[in-house]
């Protein structure tokens, strides 16, 4: 019998630490908690009063620290997950980012809700938040899970295909198909690292992380990815009837556009933020959705200001859908 997996130092620092998930078939998935060494100056009597689980998206892995920051100044306990085959849970020989079906990723998120104690009777309030295709798996993983999540936030979900559910249910056809005899096919490459450009710090970007995880051009898709990702949002404009509080956040402009220009700077480079935006209405009968300007695909890698209006944003959604937790909308949003 295996030892238990036990909580080690993680990469982001000594604020936050790792755990290794065992999944079926052999794969692992990874929780990353954030422990403040300087906690709240006003938290809650009681302590934390809920559980944040981020969720990454496409070629990515968790290194928002500013975003960690923020929730624990909400008084929330914040974790998020590298998924299989994705950042620290990628083992040598895999396949990044490879999954047939986004339901595999339920293990992932099942796993790690019981690491974080969710599996208890008198577990905190669940958050569920998650950043493009992370943000479509959540909102059909809280399909499948009534219940068990208090709210989910969805920073620039896939929801919808690039070129409009027409699009989508023209090609998807041909995808299935070739995803039956080819699963592992790659696609033709698509990214010109126009988005890389934008973030990262080599390029003049703000931000530093591990370029073998999130590469500049991301990684390859194969066909049985993108198969699993059509079906998905088949789902969702099919309905999904989340009887939970959404709050979705997107730019207000998109850049789609294969030539570098300032305006990708401020604006989803990755994403049509409008197909999106209309899409969202199909998640539920509560949903919020707020556009802010000028901000990237990923909301919370955008400028200082920018950012900081999406956290604002959070902040007043939470103030009314969030109420019960005692500590929500006292702390001021991180500095840029």
């Amino acid at each position: 019998m295996s030892k238990p997996r036990r909580w080690e130092p993680d990469i982001l620092g000594e604020e936050f630490d790792q755990l290794t998930l065992d999944l079926p078939g052999g794969k692992v998935a990874t929780l990353v908690r954030y422990t403040p060494s300087d906690p709240p100056s006003d938290p809650p009597a009681s302590g934390p009063t809920a559980d944040v689980l981020y969720v990454h998206g496409w070629s990515d892995y968790f290194f928002q620290t500013e975003l960690a920051r923020y929730w624990a100044g909400q008084g929330a306990r914040f974790f998020a997950v590298d998924l299989h085959n994705y950042g620290r849970s990628l083992r040598p020989g895999e396949e990044p980012g490879y999954v047939q079906d986004l339901r595999d990723y339920d293990a992932d998120v099942g796993a790690a809700l019981e690491a974080m104690g969710q599996d208890a009777a008198d577990a905190r309030p669940l958050i569920l938040l998650g950043h493009s295709t992370g943000g479509l798996t959540l909102a059909l993983w809280a399909q499948r899970h009534p219940g068990r999540a208090a709210a989910l936030i969805l920073n620039s979900p896939w929801l919808e295909f690039q070129a409009t559910e027409l699009a989508r249910r023209v090609i998807s056809p041909l995808v299935s198909l070739e995803a039956q005899h080819h699963p592992r096919r790659p696609l033709p490459p698509v990214d010109p690292g126009i988005y890389t450009r934008t973030v990262s710090a080599a390029f003049g970007g703000e931000w530093q992380y591990d370029t073998e995880w999130r590469p500049v051009r991301g990684f390859p898709v194969a066909v049985a990815f993108l198969h699993a990702v059509f079906s998905a949002q088949a789902t969702v404009a099919a309905g999904l009837q989340l009887q939970l509080p959404v709050l979705v956040l997107l730019s207000d402009n998109s850049y789609l556009h294969p030539r570098w220009s300032e305006d990708a700077a401020r604006s989803d480079v990755v994403l049509d933020v409008n197909v999106v935006a209309h899409r969202s209405l199909s998640l539920g009968s509560t949903v919020n959705v707020d556009r802010i300007p000028n901000a990237m695909h990923d909301v919370f890698l955008s400028a200082p200001a920018v950012r900081a209006q999406a956290y604002n944003a959070i902040t007043r959604w939470g103030s009314g859908y969030l109420r019960a937790l005692p500590h929500f909308g006292k702390a001021r949003p991180p500095e840029g």
